[in-house]
Parts: C-alpha cells; sequence; structure tokens
C-alpha cells in the first residue's frame, strides 16, 4: 500500500501490466521447451505485447480507432508467426498467438483501470493454457449430446427468461416470468441429479441410484427400480432404495421452497428434514438386510436429459393448471377443497402442484392451508409410488415398499396436527 502511495499512478499501472503479461508468457515459455519445435513468444515478448497494448492506449486517449489499428497490427504479426509455424510443423495449434492478442488488450484494459477486467483475463488465459490436457480429457469423454444439453440449459435460463414480462395477468395473476423462473429451478436440480448420476455411470449401486434418482424424480425412480427388482431376488435392497428416493425428495422440496417463498419453507422445513432423515435412515438399514441372492447389483438405469424443451413447456402448462386449480379451489371450495386437490396431484408428477403453492403462500392461499397442502400432496403421492412398486416389482419387494412408504405417508401427515 505504501509503495502505491510513493510510486507514481502509472508506473503501477506499467508494474501491473508488466506482471500479468510476465506470467502469460512464462506459461507459453515451459511450453515451448515442451514442445521443443518452433512456438510464438515466450517470457519476453508477452512482456511487450502488454506494453505496446498500454502504450497505444495511452497515446488513443478516448479514440478507439488507433487502438483498434494497433490491434490489427499485432495481430498482422502474429498471423505471420502462425503461417510459420504451419509450414515447419505438421499439427499446428493457434494458442500462443491468441493469447498475444489477450495480452494486448490486457494491457489497454489496465491503462483505462480495468483492473479487475484485465486480472480476470490473465488468469483466466493462464487456467486455459494450464490445463490444455484437461480440458481435451473432458471434451473426448463427452458424450456427443452433452453440448446440446448446456445449449439448452442456456436457452431456457440465459435467453427465454430474461424476456418475459415480470408482471402479472387476468384474474389468476399469471407472471410469465416467475412461471419459467420455476420451470428453470426445477429443471436445474434435475440436471444436477442427471450429471451427477452419469459421472459416476461406473460407480455405485442401488442406494447411490436412489440418493440420485430421488433429485432427479422419485416416482420415476420408483418406477424403474420396481420393474428391475421383478427380476432380482433383493427386496431388502430395492425396498430400502426406493425408500431412500423418496427421502431425497423432502429434500428437494426444501431447496425449491427456499427458493420461491422463504416463509413456505421455515413452516416445512423442520417436517421435511426429520422425514426426510427418518427415510433415508431407514432405507439404508433396509437395504443393508441380507436377502437370498448375495451378488452385488450394479446400477442400469439411464436417466434422460430433464431439459428437453418439449418437457418444460409442459412443465410450465401444468404449473400453470396447478395456479389456476389452486385459486379456483380456495375461491370455491376452501381449505377442503384445497386437500382434496393435493391428494389427487400426488398420483402424478407433485412437483408442479408443490410449485404452484409457493406462488400462492401468504397471499392467495394462507400460509397455513398451503403448507397443509404440501404435507398431504407429498404423503400421496408416497402412498401412490407404493402402489407402483406393489404392482411392478416382485411379491416380496413390493409388498416390503408399500408398507414402508404407506408408514412415511402415514407420518408425513403427523405435522397437520400443529400446522
Amino acid at each position: 500500500m505504501e509503495l502505491y502511495r510513493w510510486l507514481p499512478p502509472e508506473a503501477v499501472k506499467i508494474l501491473l501490466v508488466l506482471f500479468l503479461s510476465f506470467l502469460i508468457g512464462l506459461e507459453r515459455e515451459e511450453h515451448k521447451t515442451a514442445a521443443g519445435c518452433y512456438a510464438f513468444g515466450g517470457v519476453r515478448t508477452f512482456p511487450l505485447i502488454g506494453l505496446i497494448g498500454y502504450s497505444i492506449a495511452l497515446l488513443s486517449g478516448t479514440q478507439i480507432v488507433p487502438l483498434t489499428l494497433g490491434f490489427l497490427v499485432v495481430g498482422g504479426f502474429l498471423a505471420l508467426s502462425y503461417w510459420h509455424k504451419l509450414s515447419t510443423v505438421e499439427a499446428a495449434g493457434v494458442t500462443s498467438e491468441m493469447s498475444g492478442l489477450a495480452t494486448y488488450l490486457v494491457g489497454a484494459l489496465v491503462y483505462y483501470e480495468h483492473f479487475w477486467i484485465a486480472t480476470t483475463l490473465s488468469v483466466a488465459s493462464l487456467l486455459l493454457l494450464e490445463l490444455k490436457t484437461g480440458l481435451e480429457k473432458l471434451a473426448s469423454r463427452a458424450a456427443p449430446g452433452e453440448i446440446l444439453t448446456v445449449a439448452k440449459f442456456l436457452l431456457l435460463s440465459a435467453v427465454i427468461l430474461p424476456i418475459l414480462p415480470n408482471q402479472e395477468f387476468g384474474r389468476f395473476h399469471i407472471n410469465p416470468f416467475k412461471t419459467w423462473l420455476v420451470v428453470v429451478a426445477v429443471s436445474t436440480i434435475s440436471y444436477g441429479s442427471y450429471i451427477l448420476q452419469k459421472l459416476t455411470k461406473e460407480h455405485g449401486g442401488v442406494v447411490l441410484a436412489a440418493f440420485l434418482g430421488g433429485a432427479y424424480s422419485s416416482t420415476l425412480t420408483t418406477v424403474v427400480m420396481s420393474r428391475r427388482a421383478a427380476r432380482e431376488e433383493h427386496p431388502h435392497l430395492f425396498a430400502g432404495g426406493i425408500l431412500i428416493a423418496s427421502g431425497v425428495m423432502y429434500l428437494r422440496f426444501i431447496a425449491l421452497l427456499g427458493l420461491f417463498n422463504r416463509h413456505l419453507m421455515s413452516l416445512l422445513a423442520l417436517p421435511f428434514l426429520v422425514l426426510a432423515g427418518l427415510a433415508i435412515g431407514v432405507g439404508w438399514i433396509w437395504s443393508r438386510r441380507p436377502d437370498a441372492k448375495v451378488d452385488e447389483v450394479k446400477r442400469e438405469f439411464e436417466p434422460t436429459n430433464p431439459l428437453e424443451l418439449v418437457a418444460a413447456f409442459l412443465f410450465a402448462l401444468l404449473f400453470l393448471a396447478m395456479l389456476v386449480a389452486t385459486q379456483l379451489a380456495v375461491t370455491y371450495l376452501g381449505r377442503t377443497g384445497i386437500n382434496a386437490l393435493a391428494a389427487v396431484m400426488g398420483v402424478t408428477d407433485v412437483d408442479p402442484f408443490v410449485m404452484g403453492m409457493t406462488q400462492s403462500a401468504g397471499s392467495l392461499t394462507p400460509l397455513k392451508v398451503a403448507g397443509a397442502a404440501v404435507l398431504i400432496a407429498a404423503a400421496s403421492n408416497n402412498f401412490i409410488k407404493g402402489i407402483y412398486a406393489y404392482g411392478l416389482a416382485d411379491r416380496k419387494t413390493g409388498m416390503q415398499s408399500i408398507l414402508l412408504l404407506a408408514g412415511l405417508a402415514g407420518i408425513g401427515l403427523v405435522p397437520l396436527l400443529w400446522i
């Protein structure tokens, strides 16, 4: 700090340019030594490029034309270097030349006192240069469709969401921005589980699949595990896994409630944590009980991409339908109608109903009424999953699953006594 006060401001800027560009040049010098063939620049060239960028920015002032011409001149020299490299090296990369252009910009940014941007650009350049091997391995391991999946996620969150109006329309108070924000939030949690399942594809067994599947969709996980249990002789393992998935569902709800309605989350956080801990704990213990067959059961389920646009729009329509149905139930049927709707919604995907409650709780719907409805919907969903398991799995797994999930559903209604 004392040095900063003692030196002239321009001297501090020049030292920063030299430091940042020297780091990039040092990394390129190491690369050139390891490559053993022609490569552009090193610990002297890159600081010089940074100083050129700084000097031209100083002479240009607020004029962009001289700075642009300097960029083109430096780019011309870098193009000559790349042309020479192409004539001498069989597999020539352009990374060093692009680093030179970035270094020129770092010098100019420092002059205009964009210190944070200049430093971030330098650090990002260093990371991209140094992590070449790891990044290339990552690219080779990524499935062909994963890049498209990321593009879909960006389309949902960064393209569609910002252009939607953040205001309410009609008698049902439909907010397009909040509606799509709900879609993005639910898709993000499911996508996170999807990525973890992909990364752990070769590892873990049924219990890990239950944990990750519960964050993705506990209903779908129950159906998949039940069908597989029909051809395996591991009733305790699969029944325990199905219960674990339903326990993780409560953690998923806590995350979603926390994002969209803190008051509703505060009301339900404690009972949901207790229910999640109970289901996961009992499910894990149950899955450890010995079965007739002792061979290890590998994971087979491959989750589908949760970011499919058709699925996103369908979820948005279901969410809107739940908002309208909830408001009609509140207006004409009262608390009894809300509870009946919650029980019915447990038959299908319960997320749209729960997210609908986050939008109406505390305003259109009393907070405790909304909390009770969410509890009923979750309990109903657990009981329905037990029926799914009983119908799809073998007799032992189905019976154990329906008893465990019916017990969880019953315990899940206990908080209604004080809500």
